[in-house]
């Protein structure tokens, strides 16, 4: 990667850029920068605990805004299909994510049937997350070998595309042995649920491209989405698949305020996160950040870790914090995420709002209204 300047996204000036023709390509069929976004929330509770009737609720109140979708995650917290189900009762519109189903932890069949179940109870607002985790979680949470991730992720989006098409499941993989030829037992309302795969390798982005629907970056840089849009475009090419079959779906730290006294305390809470996934989620997101112009940025929060959280979380510096998250009003972060629109992010995942219930509320309504969004 070229070492990024600074955009209206991040907050600075521009240097104008010879466009590529697929570059050029994309921006004649982007939307027109006042159109009404996509916008989908990540309900992150599950993962670090909170008031969960709190967030059932304020997910209730973004179905009737117009949200497109919310997406909740999997650590070594809460159980992510049990949640979901939760979701499916208190929402009528907004589609269901799980973000992400790793791919040790569970066989592909229960994966399957689970989302197929939701599916049906929800009438048909699944979205499908796929991913490996790392090394750590899977081996010594789950106690599972961390082997041939790529080809598990794979070898999962096939055999879970059979299922939900009620195939007889006959398949000879490199992982999976599957020769019975069992059948789905009930008619799930869809015979495809879209799959998002969580990738940032180069290699696993150009599988993504050719494998599946979305893509659920994190961290990613936002003056490198073009990049993020050509690397999945070859590998759709080179599955046969047109330009743009892979929607990309970023998850963004997102912090809506209102006052200056908020915002400081906002890029601060920000920066936690961050400092905790180049430090310690094992080696993916440090490299993938020093890949994309932000080594000095990785080695410094590496080494403020080893003198604690405190430090690692003050050698995350405006520069890396900006190109990652969005801090500011309803009006600011709305205007962000236009920005990244034109940068090739199609459907945004913003944090829930921080506040009291009321306060969370009205800040999802301002949002709303400004995106264009259809209950705004």
């Amino acid at each position: 990667m070229s070492e990024p300047t600074a955009t209206a996204a991040d907050g600075g000036a521009q240097q104008a850029q010879p466009q590529t023709s697929t570059q050029a390509t994309s921006a004649a069929s982007r939307p027109e920068r006042s159109a009404p976004l996509a916008i989908g929330l990540i309900a992150d509770s599950p993962v670090f605990p909170g008031e969960w009737n709190a967030i059932l609720d304020l997910v209730s109140h973004a179905d009737q805004l117009g949200y497109s979708s919310v997406w909740l995650g999997e650590a070594w917290g809460y159980e992510l299909f049990t949640s979901l189900a939760d979701l499916v009762r208190v929402t009528n519109r907004i589609k269901l994510g799980a973000g992400i189903a790793n791919v040790f932890s569970r066989s592909p069949a229960v994966i399957a049937s689970a989302t197929a179940t939701l599916d049906e109870r929800s009438g048909g607002r699944m979205l499908l997350g796929l991913g490996s985790s790392g090394a750590q979680v899977v081996e010594h949470w789950h106690g599972v070998p961390f082997n041939k991730p790529l080809r598990r992720i794979r070898e999962y989006a096939t055999i879970i595309n059979m299922i939900m098409r009620r195939e007889p499941l006959v398949y000879e993989g490199e992982v999976f042995h599957l020769n019975r030829g069992f059948t789905l037992r009930f008619h799930p309302p869809r015979t495809h649920i879209p799959i998002y795969i969580a990738a940032l390798t180069p290699k696993s982005i150009e599988q993504t491209g050719e494998i599946a629907d979305g893509i659920l970056p994190t961290y990613w840089p936002s003056h490198d989405f073009p990049d993020l849009r050509a690397q999945l475009d070859a590998g759709s090419a080179k599955a046969g698949r047109p330009a743009g079959s892979v929607a990309i779906a970023p998850y963004i730290v997102t912090d809506i305020v209102t006052t200056e006294e908020e915002r400081a305390k906002a890029r601060m809470r920000a920066r936690g996160p961050i400092a905790f996934y180049i430090g310690r989620m094992g080696t993916f997101y440090a490299e993938m950040l020093a890949n994309h112009g932000y080594a000095d940025e990785v080695a410094a929060v590496k080494k403020g870790w080893e003198s604690g959280q405190a430090a690692a979380l003050a050698a995350v510096n405006d520069r890396l914090l900006d190109a990652t998250a969005i801090i500011g009003t309803p009006e600011e972060v709305v205007e962000r995420l236009r920005d990244w629109r034109e940068l090739g992010v199609d459907e945004p995942l913003i944090s829930l709002p921080q506040g009291d219930p009321a306060q969370a509320k009205q800040r999802l309504e301002a949002v709303a209204r400004l995106a264009g969004l259809a209950g705004g």
